[in-house]
């Protein structure tokens, strides 16, 4: 991948005949975010944010620097959908949190060989890189809900377990000399097998992994051992998913409803960020870059009102051109530990993500936020870790927890992990942010 400087950024969707999504209009936002009551003080006209001379009984939103429209290119879930209905505070008010990976039996030693990708789908060194650990998605997931306690679930006889007629109402399939392990396995919950099914993984450049698990499955078991005395709870898998015959791969997914989620590590391992065309330069916050931007949309930048993404940082206070050159200033990962903290960056991304939706959050369509849909993990590495305006209130009303300090407890954690681009230029953000609110 060639290096590139990201010398403009883009805070608008870019003006395109193909591009049907258009953001919502900033009194759409105020409605969105039952703000109406008149602005505390005046915001300077510039180039990122601007407040009508006449709309002073609108509050006051921030700037778009800071909280830019979707990154949205052809290929991702806005583009393809941009009529998608967004969900305002009052609608999401209207309609422990973590489990470790089981261990393996040595019976099912094939199940962890399924944990690793095979040498044909390897196409980076990373070293050793090791997988995240639970005890550090849940650091995050403590800052990221703030006020509400995160902690293991410890379940007695948690594990992985073979499968066969004495938990079974129907016999296994037959097996086949083309079949890469059983159909199904069992996974063992106090004093209960649940049985989860498995297939090959999918052929083509895609079928990265031996087998997967059966998504839906591991839903109903995350439901099962949900406690009465917790609000949600949080599966974290190492094998590859998948939800039905139709997926190639599934990453994740929360069922809101009965407030449990599942994540894979899986597909996040940087050494496949090649064969699943990941543009690590481009990751957030770089997802903003105009000249990158215009190239997807196959337009001819131009540069007319565009100031330098420094002039933003020192000049309009910009938090995401802040990120930008913040993440510039660190070099490719290039060692295990860095591509460890790369690999723990995207699983916490995703957990934040799909417990959202356990709050009752539907994916956002205001801004780029954390809540944004996703069609592909390329679009998945691109979008932001923080919640927009819109979806920070439901979090904040579901919580209890003030927005600062929120920000400062993420900050916390961000400071811990600073040999990593996404942590790194999170927590020049967030400085930025907690500098706006001050």
């Amino acid at each position: 991948m060639s290096q590139c400087n990201h010398e403009y950024l883009l805070f608008d969707v870019v003006k395109s005949t193909k591009l049907k999504y258009r953001p919502p209009e900033q009194d759409v936002i105020r409605s969105a975010l039952g703000e109406t009551e008149p602005a505390r003080k005046r915001v300077k006209k510039s180039r990122t944010a601007e407040v009508p001379e006449n709309k002073a009984d609108q509050c006051c939103l921030p700037p778009a620097s800071t909280f830019p429209a979707p990154v949205v290119t052809p290929g991702d879930k806005i583009y393809h959908d941009p009529d998608y209905p967004p969900q305002s505070v009052q609608e999401c008010e209207d309609d422990g949190l973590c489990t470790d990976t089981p261990p393996l039996p040595v019976t099912l030693s094939h199940l962890d060989d399924w944990r690793a990708p095979g040498n044909s789908s390897k196409t980076a060194s990373v070293g050793e890189a090791q997988r995240p650990r639970a005890d550090d998605v849940v650091d995050y997931l403590s800052a990221f809900y703030h006020s509400l306690p995160v902690k293991l679930l410890k379940i007695r006889d948690y594990r992985f377990t073979t499968w066969d007629d004495e938990f079974s109402p129907e016999p296994n399939r037959p097996s086949s000399k083309k079949s890469t392990g059983p159909s199904y396995i069992g996974l063992a919950t106090n004093k209960n097998v649940v049985r989860i099914r498995c297939r090959p993984s999918q052929s083509g450049k895609r079928g990265i992994y031996a087998a997967q698990l059966n998504l839906e499955d591991l839903i109903d078991t995350a439901i099962m051992v949900l406690p009465k005395d917790a609000y949600a709870l949080l599966m974290l898998i190492d094998q590859d998913l998948y939800e039905d015959d139709e997926d190639d791969f599934c990453c994740g997914r929360a069922y809101g409803g009965s407030r449990v989620a599942v994540v894979s590590t899986a597909r996040y391992r940087p050494e496949l960020d090649k064969v699943q065309r990941v543009d690590r330069i481009h990751s957030w916050p770089a997802s903003h870059c105009y000249e990158w931007i215009a190239r997807r949309h196959r337009l001819r930048p131009s540069y007319k009102n565009l100031a330098s993404t420094r002039e933003m940082a020192d000049v309009e206070g910009s938090a995401v051109a802040a990120a930008v050159l913040a993440s510039n200033e660190l070099s490719s990962p290039t060692t295990s530990a860095q591509f460890s903290v790369l690999w723990l960056g995207r699983v916490c991304k995703t957990a934040s993500h799909e417990l959202g939706h356990c709050f009752g959050i539907d994916h956002c369509m205001y801004y780029a936020c954390i809540m944004q849909g996703t069609a592909n993990l390329a679009e998945d590495a691109r979008q932001p870790p923080y919640l927009c305006p819109v979806d920070l209130k439901k979090v904040l009303r579901a919580t209890g927890a003030s927005e600062r300090d929120r920000y400062k407890a993420l900050l916390e954690f961000c400071e811990k992990w600073k040999e990593d681009r996404m942590f790194t230029a999170f927590g020049a953000w967030l400085n930025v942010r907690l500098k706006q609110l001050s």
